[in-house]
């Protein structure tokens, strides 16, 4: 579980974040959303550490995060697995190399224990045998795969994805909401992502944090969300697609 207390973060003097507080538990995937410049991104680094945060606590399992020592902040993102948006995979490395590169980073393990453990993620995102291609010979949505894989061959207590779904069709980024999910309750991770998705609130969002100008203006599950009486909230969700077709449906339970 992580516990975020009062987060305030600033760039040359402007707020960005004024004063976010929320919990995000084991096992369940977590969606934060808003507009562009609501403050989403900023409140992602800030919970892994790319960015410090002004005041307020970050709290992993009952610890703080900035009265770690630097070896304690070590070991913890030694347990943190990260999507970046776009995949962000090594190019001149072949698939099974990027899978490896966080153990090479993270671990002292023999290489055949090594890649024991890169075979075993890439069969669970349904990718064996593709150890030796380079991400150039991947489509999209296999380098995100690569890219889950890589992720969680740490063993990770906590997943942090960045719009993992961005640049795929709406039938692969389905595939990609669910994987990620099915981890997430296999592997009992404490799963975190940024979207702006609505397919993916619907697909897998368990918990659901709103923020608007820096501060949460929301919280709640994917059907509470179409019952909401929060304008910000509706204004939000109206683009899309699905919002007047599930409204309805939910507003008849």
């Amino acid at each position: 579980m992580i516990k975020v207390k009062n987060i305030k973060k600033s760039f040359s003097e402007k707020p960005v974040l004024k004063g976010i507080s929320c919990e995000f538990e084991k096992g369940k995937t977590s969606l934060i959303i808003g507009q562009t410049g609501s403050g989403k991104t900023v409140f992602m680094k800030c919970l892994l550490g790319l960015h410090k945060h002004d005041s307020g606590k970050i709290i992993f399992n009952d610890r703080d995060f900035e009265k770690m020592k630097d070896n304690q902040k070590m070991e913890l993102k030694s347990r943190i697995g990260t999507v970046f948006q776009g995949s962000a995979l090594f190019d001149s490395m072949s698939i099974e190399e990027n899978v490896m590169f966080p153990l090479k980073m993270f671990k002292n393990l023999p290489f055949d224990e090594m890649l024991d453990r890169v075979n075993l993620v890439l069969k669970r995102v349904e990718l064996e045998n593709s150890n030796k291609k380079m991400p150039s010979e991947a489509s999209g949505g296999m380098q995100k795969r690569v890219a889950i894989a890589r992720a969680i061959v740490n063993n990770p207590e906590y997943l942090f994805c960045d719009e993992p779904n961005s640049g795929l069709d709406p039938k692969t980024a389905i595939v990609i909401d669910n994987l990620i999910k099915e981890i997430t309750e296999e592997r009992n991770i404490t799963t975190i992502i940024n979207s702006h998705d609505m397919n993916s609130v619907m697909e897998i969002g368990e918990k659901i944090i709103f923020l608007k100008n820096g501060i949460l203006e929301w919280e709640g599950s994917k059907s509470n969300i179409f019952k909401t009486d929060n304008q910000a909230v509706t204004d939000f969700v109206y683009s899309s697609n699905l919002y007047k077709k599930v409204r309805k449906m939910y507003q008849k339970k």
